[in-house]
């Protein structure tokens, strides 16, 4: 074997002279070549990239120099540029102000948000109307007319499949037709901003909204396909009657199935999305089939049809179902609606079941009178007390809403003044401050001095300027006297107020500061009736509640307030509200609250008037039912002194007397009615010269007594102090006025 391993001339093969020399270990590269081959990489590659940006600016400066502008087309360069940075930063400027709009893009349920389809029963359990999808909660975009699509397009959006979701050429065209037109005929809003507004933002005209509806649209065009905006437009657009989509507007004007509407129905429908109050076929059908005509003739001139297309649906236009007699309980619904989709949250089987039938404690009598009511005193005195809106809620003690009037025209704004709408309260706060003292060592016939304090640089006085020394908590709430309760204020702590009105029923935020004691911080028309009723109670918290029971389609109750919901709770002590109740009455019975006053029935309540008049309320109670009214104006102008003891206090009156008629009263906790002059044991009243005034007068008498006080006004213009309620001081400031005066900040 050896010699087959060698070659002729004896020389050694190849392995093995392989194994014969051993091959040399590849030497180890040391950790501080690495890290030097890095450090040359990286130099290398910062002055390659700084040699690119060199050459890159060089050639970028070599372009300009050769680019010269001069004379008009320099200014418009210079103007360009500066424009597009300015309009940069605006943009990011306007895009923080928008961010509290989109925390609502973020519930996941927002596209679902009226899918409910809600029948609504009153106490009686007869139908009272219905919110939500009507009928149907699923017609596909394809069912929907052909015709209805079209109009709303030629309406509403004719570039709606071409815009990012603001429609920048209709906008500047709108702008030139109303500069033209000297007003407003055209609106630029895109329907994508339309949705966006109607799905999350409120009616309010202000600047703000707009910034806030041009994002919102942004992210539903990058959220959504142009069909799913469309769908959701045809469902959620307010269309008159208290309904909203096509498919809810069909069956209420014409009484038929979406898919089956005619050309001539399809333009009409079109024509409520601008103004439903003034073009629902209901209220005034001959308004209706104009505004019909003019859709039409949109639809021509956008190219959807032709003259000889649409010359039928002019020539016999729709015919809708008569409704004019119905009146809806409009704003009792909407808030109705909102507290099923709460309860929903929280009740799995109710989230699941969307058609659903409510039943509610809704007192339809007391609604119309209610509606009556404010109407008549607001239509009496619009003009001469420069006064335009007011709002009610008339709730049982235990929190029972029986009727809701959100303002004078639900089909002109469609925002509740009573639920939404957050207003300074005046001398009606005084009531938690005197309770908190009450439950702090304090009792009626306490004593406090009535004279001049100064916290800081804020002094608080009363009307008239005037002070009547040492006083009693009894008599300074009757008299509406503000130096007592801010005096009472600093001894208990504005904390413990706070607390007490937050027990009570206050939901919104209350400020610590110097003047909340006489009513400075915002509150609501039904959080303050909510409050008020824990007197009317006894002590009992009294939540407000519009849902009573809850059945699906098949009949079977997913939800039971009696059985499903707790007692209330004892939020007062009893002895501490009857001290308060006895108080409240005596405001009525002999204070600022005497046009409040109802004949046999014992009444409580308080009257508050703001800085300037802005706002003047009455709110009070007896033991079957408990109501707050507010009236003012919705920019926040200043009336023609309406205080809380006028107006106020006659709608309070109108609607109070008109519901305890043939009813049982309920005793007022903690009042005795012997102890009332105009309420002997036999629980008569002593004489007929002690009834209340009349709840409603006529057109004539009103004429008549508009004469009469114009004549004394230009007699003696102190006879307005002598006037039965809340007197108005001399200067002509509120309470609240001149518990600021003298350059202190308002509240």
């Amino acid at each position: 074997m050896a010699d087959e391993d060698r070659t002729e001339d004896g020389a050694q093969t190849a392995p093995e002279r392989a194994e014969s020399v051993p091959t040399p270990p590849r030497p180890r590269r040391k950790v501080s070549h690495w890290l030097l081959g890095l450090d040359a990489w990286i130099d290398s590659g910062l002055w390659a990239l700084g040699t690119g940006l060199r050459r890159g600016f060089e050639a970028y400066d070599g372009a300009l120099r050769r680019f010269r502008a001069r004379g008009i087309w320099k200014v418009l360069a210079e103007l360009s540029s500066e424009g597009v940075t300015w309009g940069l930063v605006g943009l990011v400027v306007l895009l923080a102000f928008a961010q509290p709009a989109f925390e609502a893009t973020r519930h996941a349920d927002w596209k679902t948000t009226d899918d409910f389809a809600v029948t609504f029963l009153d106490r009686n359990g007869k139908e009272i109307g219905k919110r939500g999808i009507v009928l149907n909660d699923s017609v596909p975009l394809e069912e929907i007319p052909d015709s209805l699509v079209k109009a709303t397009l030629a309406t509403e959006d004719r570039r709606f499949f071409v815009h990012f979701g603001i429609d920048v050429l209709g906008t500047f065209r709108a702008i030139v037709e109303n500069a033209r037109a000297g007003g407003v005929v055209q609106g630029g809003s895109s329907l994508t901003q339309q949705l966006a507004k109607n799905l999350f933002l409120s009616n309010e005209r202000t600047l703000g909204r707009k910034v806030k509806e041009a994002y919102l649209a942004l992210w539903l065009e990058a959220n959504l396909t142009k069909n799913e905006i469309l769908k959701l437009y045809l469902d959620r657009a307010y269309m008159g009657g208290g309904v909203f989509g096509v498919t809810a507007a069909a069956d209420f004007y014409f009484d038929k199935n979406v898919r089956e509407l005619t050309l001539a129905e399809s333009a009409m429908l079109a024509g409520l999305y601008k103004a439903p109050a003034k073009y629902a076929p209901h209220v005034n059908l001959p308004a209706a089939r104009a505004r019909a005509n003019e859709v039409l003739t949109n639809m021509v001139q956008a190219g959807f049809l032709t003259e000889g297309q649409v010359i039928g649906a002019r020539r016999n236009p729709a015919q809708a179902v008569d409704r004019g007699q119905q009146q809806l309980p409009e704003y009792y619904l909407d808030w109705a609606l909102d507290e099923v989709k709460k309860l929903a949250r929280r009740n799995p089987a109710l989230a699941r079941d969307r058609i659903v039938t409510v039943r509610t404690p809704f007192d339809p009598a007391v609604q119309r009178q209610a509606d009556l009511t404010v109407a008549s005193i607001l239509d009496e005195n619009r003009k001469i007390r420069d006064v335009h809106e007011a709002a009610t809620v008339v709730m049982r003690p235990d929190g029972a809403v029986v009727s809701m009037v959100g303002g004078s025209s639900y089909g002109e704004s469609q925002f509740n003044r009573a639920v939404n709408a957050l207003r300074q309260p005046g001398s009606s706060f005084k009531p938690f401050v005197y309770m908190t003292a009450f439950m702090n060592g304090y009792d009626k016939d306490s004593i406090v001095p009535d004279r001049p304090i100064s916290i800081g640089n804020w002094s608080p006085r009363n009307y008239g300027r005037s002070y009547v020394g040492p006083v009693s908590l009894k008599l300074a709430l009757t008299k509406s006297i503000n130096t007592v309760p801010v005096r009472l204020a600093q001894a208990i702590g504005r904390k413990k107020i706070i607390e007490t009105a937050y027990r009570m029923g206050l939901t919104h935020e209350l400020e610590d500061v110097v003047t909340l004691p006489i009513g400075s911080s915002e509150v609501s028309v039904i959080d303050m009736t909510a409050s008020y009723a824990t007197f009317a109670s006894g002590g009992l918290k009294a939540t407000p509640y519009a849902v009573v029971e809850v059945m699906n389609s098949e009949g079977r109750v997913l939800y039971s307030r009696s059985r499903d919901e707790g007692a209330a709770e004892r939020v007062l002590p009893e002895d501490k509200v009857a001290e308060m109740n006895d108080i409240l009455v005596n405001v009525v019975e002999a204070g600022t609250g005497g046009r409040a006053r109802i004949d046999g029935v014992i009444a409580a309540g308080k009257t508050g008037t703001t800085s300037a008049y802005r706002d003047a309320w009455f709110v009070g109670y007896t033991g079957n039912f408990v109501s707050a009214v507010w009236v003012g104006n919705d920019d926040f102008t200043s009336t023609r002194r309406v205080t809380g003891g006028s107006l106020p206090a006659m709608i309070w009156q109108g609607i109070m007397a008109f519901a305890h008629r043939d009813i049982e009263l309920a005793p007022m906790p903690g009042v005795d009615p012997a102890s009332l002059k105009r309420f002997p044991k036999d629980g008569q009243s002593v004489a007929a010269d002690q009834k209340s005034q009349p709840q409603l007068l006529s057109r004539e008498t009103q004429a008549v007594l508009k004469e009469i006080s114009e004549a004394l006004e230009a007699i003696a213009p102190q006879v307005d102090a002598a006037l039965p309620g809340e007197a108005a001081p001399q200067d002509g400031r509120s309470d609240l006025a001149l518990a600021t005066a003298n350059g202190e900040t308002r509240p």
